[in-house]
């Protein structure tokens, strides 16, 4: 077996010790089953980014976090990336310009969806009406916007094929944020629109029973919000198309931040996964590495480790270098930012390097600041096979300044 195992918890890749003691704390409160971490695990808020926790009858509104159901998307389109290379300025500027980013912003063109009809808005409407409708209003106005932080709007091309890709990366914006943090409150006896809890990256989970009124209203809103996050990359990646002019012969579509009901070693489970994928044998998953590096997408394998591995594996190459180490401080007055140990022109010289047209995006997600990606991968070789192997052209984020109050 690839992993190690320290004191019950299961780790693929480097034990980083921040997010190891994480995982250790996880383990000693609630039911749970196992506690594991994938190899491009590292510390988060209460529980660590790329760890996985099962638990019984249980679901942890701060195990999933604040970013729910953010996931990736990538398409294969009928294009060449031949055919758009002369273009890639322009078709970079039409994508930045046509999609919204950075935390807070409206769409442009307000989007109309299903979603909005949905019968789980009832959760909310027992809260009380203003929570509902202001989350509403919320979740209609962002819909189909990325958002910052390490969100992004990609082209690829194949090297083995040559063929066009297009892939998104985030999650459900401000609904999602502001659900999380109204269950936290609700758990903790506040009011559901009150201030996010300001409570330490290393506390012990938030749990709800699944079949209590507040867990099962928590689970039902959490997997609205992983539907809105859904819709909204299908948005995107069809905003994206339009831009290009293509169309879509195939897909991969796929999320973390997520706590799913699924049946292990004969017994019924929770399985909360923040920064992981599910990957169950035949499962397909679309994997991002940084702006510098490849992509992928991979397969599940049917294995002894992968069962080991609760079907699950990493969802990106993992950070080693904190925003505050790599960009500095920033102080939001002056919008002037001190320290950091990467330049603006050590990124852009890396990305050059790279061959990729780079739209937005600090110095905080720059290639310099994430592992390899196909370091993690060879760790979970015994679980997935890779399908498809990406390399970025064009990438499209946030602005450098963008402040991001999300904590996941």
């Amino acid at each position: 077996m690839a992993y190690i195992t320290t004191d019950g918890v299961r780790v693929w890749g480097q034990p980083e010790e921040s997010a190891v003691a994480q995982a250790k704390t996880c383990a000693r409160h609630g039911r749970v089953v196992q506690a594991l971490l994938m190899a491009d695990h590292h510390k988060g808020y209460s529980q660590p980014i790329g760890g996985v926790i099962v638990y019984d009858g249980q679901i942890s509104p701060s195990g999933v976090g604040y970013d729910i159901a953010c996931g990736n998307k990538a398409v294969r389109t009928n294009l060449y990336a031949a055919d758009i290379q002369p273009r890639i300025g322009v078709i970079m500027d039409e994508i930045a310009g046509k999609i919204s980013f950075g935390v807070g912003r409206n769409n442009k063109e307000p989007v109309d969806n299903e979603l909005f009809d949905d019968p789980d808005w009832a959760v909310y409407q027992a809260i009380g009406r203003h929570e509902h409708d202001t989350l509403k209003a919320l979740a209609r106005n962002q819909l189909g916007t990325v958002g910052s932080g390490n969100h992004y709007v990609d082209l690829f091309v194949e090297p083995e094929s040559g063929r066009l890709w297009i892939g998104n990366h985030f999650g459900s914006r401000g609904f999602g944020h502001k659900t999380a943090s109204g269950f936290l409150n609700l758990a903790a006896g506040q009011e559901f629109l009150g201030k996010a809890p300001g409570e330490s990256m290393d506390q012990p989970p938030v749990l709800l029973e699944l079949d209590s009124e507040l867990g099962d209203m928590y689970y039902r809103a959490m997997k609205l919000a992983g539907r809105y996050a859904y819709a909204g990359r299908e948005y995107v990646i069809s905003q994206v198309l339009s831009i290009l002019g293509a169309e879509a012969d195939f897909e991969v579509h796929n999320h973390h931040n997520f706590a799913w009901q699924e049946r292990h070693n004969g017994r019924d489970t929770i399985v909360v996964r923040k920064g992981a994928t599910p990957s169950a044998p035949g499962q397909l998953g679309f994997i991002g590495g940084s702006m510098g590096d490849i992509s992928v997408i991979v397969r599940g394998t049917d294995s002894e480790e992968n069962r080991d591995a609760y079907y699950s594996t990493v969802h990106g190459a993992g950070r080693m270098m904190s925003r505050t180490q790599a960009a500095g401080r920033m102080n939001w007055k002056t919008r002037t930012r001190t320290g950091g140990q990467i330049t603006p022109k050590q990124m852009q010289e890396a990305v050059r390097s790279f061959g990729v047209e780079l739209r937005g995006a600090g110095t905080d997600e720059s290639p310099f600041v994430y592992r390899k990606l196909q370091a993690v991968l060879d760790a979970h070789q015994n679980t997935l096979d890779v399908l498809h192997v990406l390399k970025p052209i064009g990438v499209c984020m946030a602005g450098a300044n963008e402040f991001d109050p999300y904590k996941d």
